[in-house]
């Protein structure tokens, strides 16, 4: 299986997506974020010393998800018409489970946004938390499930 973003002599292209088709998208991906009991306590609680972690974590995941083509270099750009970030706590292992569904009308999919949009999220956790737990661990970025296009559904 050849890759789409890599031409006959080994250069990066950016794939033409001009005589597809344009239909409804949507990505979901998921990932979680591993702490201490302390740090967990206070995420959940919103008593962190830099205020309501997952409320910022939610804003930079859908944020990141809306730029994503100017991270991630031969990414096309969308217009997502509804991102969302959820956050599911667990208190029996400390972690903090991220979930990012994308949505759009396009000739490309939305798998690099939610990709982008939970790992961004979880990386704003990181950062708001890390100096209460230098060990947190992020953990488990993955495509959940896709609809749309060519290639159809996907589901894990």
């Amino acid at each position: 299986m050849g890759f789409s973003h890599i031409d006959s002599n080994g250069n990066a292209v950016m794939v033409d997506v001009g005589e597809k088709e344009v239909t409804k998208r949507k990505a979901v991906a998921a990932g979680s974020i591993c702490m201490s009991p302390e740090c967990f306590a206070s995420v959940r609680d919103g008593t962190s010393k830099k205020g309501a972690v997952l409320s910022v974590a939610r804003v930079a995941g859908i944020m990141a998800a809306k730029r994503t083509s100017d991270l991630i270099p031969l990414c096309h750009p969308l217009n997502p018409s509804k991102i969302t970030v959820e956050f599911t706590l667990h208190p029996e292992t400390c972690e903090v489970k991220t979930v990012c569904a994308v949505c759009c009308e396009a000739k490309t999919g939305a798998e690099m946004e939610a990709l982008t949009g939970v790992t961004v999220a979880l990386l704003t956790v990181y950062d708001m938390c890390k100096a209460a737990d230098r060990s947190m661990k992020i953990n488990n970025i993955h495509l959940v499930e896709k609809t749309g296009g060519k290639s159809g559904h996907y589901k894990l």
